[in-house]
């Protein structure tokens, strides 16, 4: 039997034809893109019966076995039965300027490769990849065809399958209508560590992103990146036989039923990105920057936003501080430690009232700080009592309430309690960003989704929680207890694809409001002055209190004072998620390295500060000054400035849910 074959070799892309005897007119079709620097690689394949599917290695290594693509549509099942149409490669260059994100300056190269095929009718789909040195982002475009103009997607092929023997980091997928006042999925639940492939979920709903893989000695980071109201959030399904995981939308119980789990779109349409990040290493995980790298802003923003810190009472005094005489004391607070804001928690409606939060807002506008204001999302989709409610579901009320936000001053919103992840709720995600952009307000999401790239596509947007966030500690001792073994998971998971709002840092000893009861805190000082550092946001809302002032060391404070939170730079030093992370962060000239230690038992690690611009004399003296910032085996944290180091190598022996900072 006769076989051709075809190579073709341009920019490092590789495409290859081989007709095969296969059924009726259907002909396998394979096309290769690597990345740049040629290590990372995807072949897609348009298999005999005509499916679509691709494959991912790096160094040679298999990431991905055959995993399936395609759409299934009300006008039809894009994922087999389908013709090859042509295979187009192009090489992808930008520089941009992001701030909230973990790098201000980012460079993107990638190689490209639009693989188009279509079904029986003439309907084409292309499958578009973009693969960058460490990175992939695949999406599709849907064209239309036969005068239709719309369709309805009902679900995707998409596949992820993993080579047998993987382990996996994953955090499920909640039950819907669950939770505080049936609020979940709010993308809140725990994680899993070097799991097998084949253990279940807890809740047999599949998993939120990122999910985290360890394929032999490689990394593979899944997520998605470009989710607008033209889509749904999705998330990855149970594993299946073998290894593969699949995407998945929306549970159908979302929201008491209401809305549909499938997407409607106009014709042509594109769906979002999905990202796979690949390392022999965890530093590409880290330090990545793909959900960011292939979306664009998507409008622009009515003024500059100025990012910076903020207090806040309800994490350390709870519903009964959020009265005006207790909001002064927080804003004093900001004022004292050179903060821009205050958050004013939820019940401000009804415990300050409208004409006295015009009141506090000039108070606080007197001494230097503007407010955020909490919001419940409201709408028909929770049942939290909790207000303001009935201003923030609908453009009418929208309007009316910004407009006169706008008025008394108030910098930003944060919108609570949204849990659902279909269409409609995504478009008021985006509608409150867009709309609250023509107020110059900022706004933060909490009881939400992950953010998907919106970072850089809503220049309003300054973060979100969806995580277990500290919240959770004033709640439960539980929480507490895990806090280090969470802390030293964020960097390589929630943290590591988008910014997250997790109010933190206390140097209270206790979640109360006179320090003395509550649940405990089991970190130490050094810690959480780490994860100032460690959990990214451009806007940190931190957990002192004001009796911080009188009871925590002046150090420690003027440390919070001094630390920033927009970043130029990152680069992962070491760790393993659960167990310990490393992070050094750079804001402008000066160089922030933390760590903290999630592990039982002490962790002694060597730093080489040579590494970040410092030399050293034979003395072990530095050609300039920096800070260190440890904790010793009484829970004691120190500051030492410019110890003498051997080499230039620092010492470090961080104590199990301790943490140390090094500033230079």
């Amino acid at each position: 039997m006769k076989r051709t074959l075809v190579l073709l070799t341009l920019l490092g892309f590789c495409a290859i034809a081989s007709a095969q005897p296969g059924p009726g007119r259907f002909q396998v079709q394979q096309n290769e893109v690597t990345s740049p620097d040629g290590r990372l690689s995807v072949n897609v394949i348009l298999g005999r019966g005509g499916a679509p599917a691709y494959t991912v290695s790096y160094d040679s290594n298999v990431i991905l076995e055959n995993s399936p693509l395609g759409l299934v549509t009300t006008g039809g099942d894009l994922t087999r039965g389908l013709e090859f149409v042509s295979a187009e490669t192009e090489s992808v260059s930008k520089n941009y300027t992001q701030a909230k994100i973990k790098k201000s300056q980012i460079s993107y190269n990638a190689n490209r490769l639009t693989f188009v095929v279509k079904d029986s009718k003439g309907q084409e789909l292309s499958i578009i990849f973009e693969v960058s040195n460490n990175d992939i982002a695949f999406r599709y475009r849907l064209g239309e065809y036969r005068n239709r103009y719309s369709t309805v997607i009902l679900k995707e092929a998409t596949g992820f399958d993993f080579p047998l023997g993987t382990t996996t980091f994953l955090s499920a997928q909640a039950d819907p209508m669950t939770g505080f006042a049936q609020t979940k999925p709010s993308y809140e639940e725990g994680y899993g560590y070097d799991e097998p492939m084949d253990k279940k979920s807890d809740y047999g709903n599949g998993y939120t992103f990122p999910c985290l893989f360890h394929i032999g000695d490689n990394w593979a980071l899944i997520s998605e990146t470009g989710v607008t109201g033209k889509y749904v959030g999705s998330h990855l399904s149970e594993e299946k036989a073998g290894g593969l995981y699949t995407i998945d939308f929306p549970d159908e119980r979302e929201i008491s039923g209401w809305a549909s789990s499938s997407v409607a779109m106009a014709l042509p349409g594109y769906t979002p990105y999905r990202t796979i990040t690949v390392g022999d290493n965890l530093a590409p995980i880290v330090e990545t920057t793909i959900p960011y790298d292939v979306v664009e802003p998507l409008y622009q923003p009515s003024q500059d936003y100025v990012y910076g810190k903020s207090t806040w009472s309800w994490i350390m005094w709870g519903d009964g501080a959020t009265v005006y005489d207790d909001q002064v004391k927080y804003i004093d607070l900001a004022a004292a430690m050179g903060y821009k804001y205050c958050l004013v928690d939820a019940l401000w409606d009804t415990q300050i009232g409208r004409d006295r939060i015009e009141e506090l807002s000039k108070y606080a506008q007197s001494k230097g700080v503007s407010l955020f204001l909490w919001y419940n999302s409201n709408g028909a989709w929770n049942d939290a009592p909790q207000g303001p409610r009935g201003c923030m579901s609908t453009s009418i009320e929208r309007a009316a309430e910004m407009k006169w936000l706008k008025k008394i001053g108030v910098k930003g919103l944060k919108i609570d309690f949204f849990g659902s992840d279909k269409q409609p709720m995504i478009q008021t995600y985006e509608d409150i960003l867009s709309d609250a952009n023509e107020y110059g307000l900022m706004i933060i999401f909490h009881g939400c989704t992950l953010p998907r790239g919106w970072e850089r596509m809503y220049p309003n947007f300054v973060g979100a929680e969806a995580v277990l966030a500290s919240e959770n500690l004033m709640f439960s001792q539980g929480f507490n207890d895990i806090e280090a073994v969470n802390a030293s998971t964020h960097p390589f998971m929630r943290n590591a694809v988008a910014a997250m709002e997790y109010g933190g840092s206390p140097l209270n000893k206790h979640w109360g409001r006179d320090n003395q009861r509550g649940n405990t805190r089991r970190t130490t000082d050094a810690f959480e002055l780490a994860t100032a550092v460690l959990f990214q946001n451009p806007i940190q809302n931190f957990a002192i209190a004001p009796n911080n002032l009188q009871d925590a060391p002046a150090e420690e404070l003027d440390y919070m004072r001094a630390v920033p939170t927009e970043w130029d730079d990152i680069k992962f030093i070491d760790g393993y998620p659960g167990k310990f992370a490393i992070v050094a962060r750079r804001s402008g000239d000066k160089w922030y390295i933390a760590g903290v230690n999630g592990q039982k038992t002490p962790l002694k690690y060597t730093l080489d500060l040579k590494a970040f611009g410092l030399s050293f004399d034979k003395k072990g003296t530095a050609s300039s000054e920096f800070t260190f910032w440890s904790d010793n085996a009484a829970r004691e944290t120190l500051k030492a400035e410019s110890p003498k180091v051997k080499n230039g190598l620092l010492n470090i022996e961080v104590q199990p849910d301790g943490g140390f900072v090094v500033v230079l």
